[in-house]
């Protein structure tokens, strides 16, 4: 897999770089946010993943992802000092797929740059046909808020097929419990907390896969592809 690792420290970037072509990535180091950019120009070979550090010498970091996410798909983690949960939900709310907190176990990292692999694969796989989102066995119908699992139909409530729906626009992506409430219930997050863990237990019960909806601790949901 071809990396690109955004670090404006060079022996940080070389240690790193080294661990990660014994692991088998063909790593590309850019020392700043403008030549991540232009490693990123629609026309240049693809990257699995970026490592991005948020204390660059040209811009932020958080800019830099903003900038990224708008011109490509490629899955992004943050790596940073910064560790308070503020920083990290600004961090996804910005198109981040995951967040690394410096120190970090290497064998953490490597375990993260591979499930976001996964995740950006799975998200690839759902397809949507007509007006119709498909992911794995199940198929969901826009138009008839029909759903079905491996062709069987399952009966679901108005507000739980919207949460479906809404979790199946971007599988692998996490979406903040905030922006569902905003989304699926028109209204803000106080009070509305519970009912949403309790629309997401029905729907794992009802399709009959527990792990379809992945729980993200202090920031909200993700639709995943089950364990085969």
């Amino acid at each position: 897999m071809r990396l690109l690792l955004v670090e404006d420290d060079d022996h940080v970037a070389a240690a790193l770089s080294a661990v990660l072509a014994r692991h088998g990535f063909d790593v590309r180091h850019a020392r700043n946010g403008e030549e991540a950019l232009q490693a990123l120009v629609p026309e240049a070979d693809a990257f699995g993943v970026v490592l991005l550090d948020l204390g660059l010498p040209d811009q932020d970091g958080y800019e830099v992802c903003g900038k990224i996410r708008k011109r490509t798909s490629t899955p992004v983690i943050m790596v940073t000092a910064r560790a308070d949960v503020r920083s990290r939900i600004h961090g996804l709310n910005l198109g981040a797929d995951d967040y690394v907190v410096k120190p970090y176990d290497t064998g953490e990292l490597l375990a993260r740059i591979h499930a976001v692999s996964r995740r950006s694969a799975q998200e690839e796989t759902a397809q949507t046909v007509g007006h119709e989102v498909r992911f794995g066995a199940v198929a969901i119908d826009l138009p008839t808020r029909q759903v079905t699992v491996d062709g069987a139909a399952v009966q679901l409530t108005r507000k739980e097929f919207d949460l479906l729906a809404l979790l199946a626009q971007r599988p692998g992506v996490v979406f903040r419990r905030e922006q569902i409430i905003s989304e699926v219930w028109r209204t803000s997050w106080e009070g509305t907390g519970r009912t949403l863990e309790v629309h997401v237990a029905s729907l794992r019960s009802k399709l009959r896969m527990p792990a379809l909806i992945e729980t993200v601790r202090g920031v909200g949901y993700r639709l995943v592809a089950p364990a085969a």
